[in-house]
């Protein structure tokens, strides 16, 4: 099987730089709340499997809150392995992109959310 993964990422190597993905099928889940349900937690790592099954470098980036719950939404960039230059480029460039539409970082955004004061980021209470 891990033959397979690795052959199907390399043909896609061979078109494109970097592959992108969710990083988990859903957002950001509160601290415990799945604790008791290791099922929805080997769900939460679908996204991820498939990259490291392959040995590629993976990065995940925030890149939002989502407007049902104000929790972090992770954008996965996948790279061939030792193309980690590959993910540092993309992520800063996401990050500078995402920073000038939202005019601060995404840590700006989370202590002002709902999610912030839950998370104690910045001056959220």
């Amino acid at each position: 099987m891990r033959t397979l993964i690795t052959r199907d990422f390399d043909a896609a190597f061979e078109k494109v730089d970097v592959l992108v993905s969710p990083t988990t099928p859903t957002t950001a889940f509160t601290i415990g709340e799945r604790v008791d349900d290791p099922l929805a937690m080997y769900k939460a790592d679908l996204c991820t499997i498939p990259s490291n099954l392959a040995g590629n470098c993976a990065a995940s980036i925030p890149c939002g809150l989502s407007p049902d719950d104000g929790l972090p939404v992770g954008f996965q960039v996948m790279a061939p392995p030792l193309a980690d230059d590959r993910l540092y480029r993309v992520g800063a460039a996401l990050e500078r992109e995402l920073a000038s539409r939202w005019g601060g970082g995404l840590l700006d955004q989370l202590a002002s959310s709902p999610a912030g004061a839950y998370l104690k980021v910045g001056g959220a209470r």
